[in-house]
């Protein structure tokens, strides 16, 4: 095994090995070639993507809500769903979920139902499961996150100030109270759903609705400390919706905890939702950023403007460590009917570029409008899925100007250009029994590629698979695992060894997509947990 020195030595000694040449310098960078391009992958996918979330058997599985009326993709076999307390359809002959290769509304609000790949035999024949441990509070807009003992938390909703978890340790174990959540919540407009929930490294939770935001010690009940406001008036949560992302963070090989910082960015003025939704007046969205480094004594938001302003969009992590806004208008809140002026372009966000400048690009324009309702994910390929938008009470395929859209589409972010072909690495085998590891394990990746330049990085990123519903991708995160040795195997073959996390706060148990990232080109991930 490697010492910390001897991993440094033989770091140094391939560097110099494989260093910048004159056919270096003729190479593109990421950041110099944007861009990225777009491919409709299905007109009609029969459902509009509210929700997606990524599965560990490559499958995705996306849905919407029954109460949108019927889809336009009918149950096999004849099948129909009879639920009388449904007050939309009581009969409903129709799928609300697919695979491409929690709680809810109405007498869904306090459901709990699971959904697990289905073993190779039995095809893609699994379907939803409804648990009989039902929610102690109604949960509409509420989000959830994994928590390091492999249970979830279930935080807020319309009208519900509390949290519980899931599953519970007992049957007497019922919500708690959170004053937070009702002190943020503005009269008629809320501001304060779909709060944005990060888990910190050292277990406790950020929290943040409307402006403001706490760190929480979940199994005391307990608000460590109150960060400041967010600068500025914007309101940052459903409906004025922002988005947020926990950045990726770096980890140092050993029992060392990361740094960690929020970025928050998006939303709209205050009053802006009953503009929109009463006077039909839709202002412009916010043009902002925020970064916290909350892992700091005493932190202090860092703010930065956006090429454009963009409310609804999502901000996804990608395996290079860049994040991607996508989706979303310029004008208007969340809600039925209440946004205008789609925003097209996706912007490349570059959280370690020097100053706030160089950090945005303006990528490729779509030309779907992906406004409420709308939802994207990342793919362990590298592609992102972009779907949905449905801003109307039922499917509306008429609607001038943003009728129900049921297609899907692909997003190549500018990593996936061919001209970076030479430079993508190729994962060969992980050197872990069943693809599993264990915390602090040190492990190896086998990778092959064309033409090898360290010196622009090399590293290994775990990147778990969000739930991405209403611009918020849920139990999102992205570590950069402390490299130990790399190896030369053959021409082209190396291999790079690893600490895993150190702790399930770092990173919670569960399935990760794994991601050798060369020069800021990631290969296709694999599955590790």
């Amino acid at each position: 095994m490697f010492s910390a020195t001897s991993a440094a030595t033989a770091l140094a000694f391939l560097f110099s090995l494989f260093g910048l040449s004159s056919t270096d310098l003729a190479l593109p960078t990421i950041s110099s070639y944007g861009g990225g391009r777009w491919s409709l992958l299905r007109p009609s996918i029969g459902i509009s993507a509210m929700h997606m979330q990524v599965l560990p058997d490559g499958n995705v599985v996306i849905f919407d809500r029954t109460d949108f009326g019927p889809s336009n993709l009918s149950l096999p076999r004849g099948r129909c769903r009879h639920d009388p307390a449904d007050v939309a359809l009581k009969v409903d002959c129709t799928a609300h979920s697919l695979l491409y290769n929690t709680g809810g509304y109405n007498d869904g609000e306090r459901k709990v139902r699971t959904f697990a790949p289905c073993p190779r035999h039995r095809g893609n024949s699994c379907d939803w499961t409804e648990l009989d441990e039902s929610l102690t509070e109604r949960r509409w807009y509420a989000s959830n996150h994994i928590l390091p003992d492999g249970r979830v938390i279930i935080v807020g909703g319309r009208n519900v100030f509390t949290y519980e978890f899931v599953p519970k340790t007992s049957a007497m174990e019922k919500s708690f109270h959170l004053k937070f959540l009702k002190e943020t919540r503005d009269f008629r407009e809320e501001n304060n759903l779909y709060p944005f929930l990060h888990l910190l490294p050292d277990g406790n939770l950020f929290i943040f609705a409307n402006r403001r935001s706490i760190l929480f010690d979940y199994k005391k009940n307990w608000v460590i400390k109150e960060y400041r406001t967010i600068p500025g008036f914007d309101k940052r949560n459903y409906p004025s919706t922002g988005s947020s992302v926990l950045l990726p963070m770096r980890l140092a090989g050993g029992p060392e905890m990361p740094a960690a910082e929020v970025m928050i960015c998006g939303g709209s003025p205050p009053g802006a939702f009953t503009k929109s939704d009463k006077l039909r007046v839709f202002v412009e969205a916010s043009r902002s950023c925020g970064r916290l480094r909350v892992s700091d004594p005493d932190p202090e938001w860092t703010m930065e403007q956006m090429p454009m302003p963009r409310v609804m969009s999502d901000m996804l992590l990608l395996p290079n460590g860049h994040v991607l806004m996508i989706n979303g208008a310029t004008n208007g809140t969340a809600g039925w009917e209440d946004g205008r002026n789609a925003v097209y372009n996706p912007v490349l966000y570059l959280p370690d570029s020097p100053g706030p400048a160089g950090r945005f690009e303006v990528l490729t324009p779509a030309r779907v409008p992906r406004m409420y309702h709308s939802a994207a994910v990342v793919v362990p390929d590298g592609r992102v899925l972009v779907g949905g938008s449905n801003p109307h009470s039922k499917y509306n395929f008429t609607a001038y100007p943003y009728p129900t859209d049921l297609s899907l589409e692909a997003f190549y972010p500018p990593y996936l250009n061919p001209k970076f072909t030479i430079l993508r690495p190729s994962i060969l085998s992980l050197e872990a029994v069943d693809q599993t590891v264990s915390y602090s394990q040190r492990f190896s990746v086998n990778f092959v590629v064309t033409m090898f330049r360290p010196r622009r990085g090399l590293s290994v990123a775990l990147l778990a698979p969000p739930f991405t519903t209403h611009s918020f991708a849920m139990n999102q995160r992205h570590l950069w695992l402390g490299v130990l040795s790399v190896v030369r195997l053959s021409s082209f073959a190396y291999r790079i060894t690893v600490a895993a996390p150190a702790s399930a706060t770092v990173a919670p148990p569960g399935y990760y997509m794994l991601f050798v990232v060369h020069a800021e080109v990631p290969s296709c991930g694999i599955w590790v947990r």
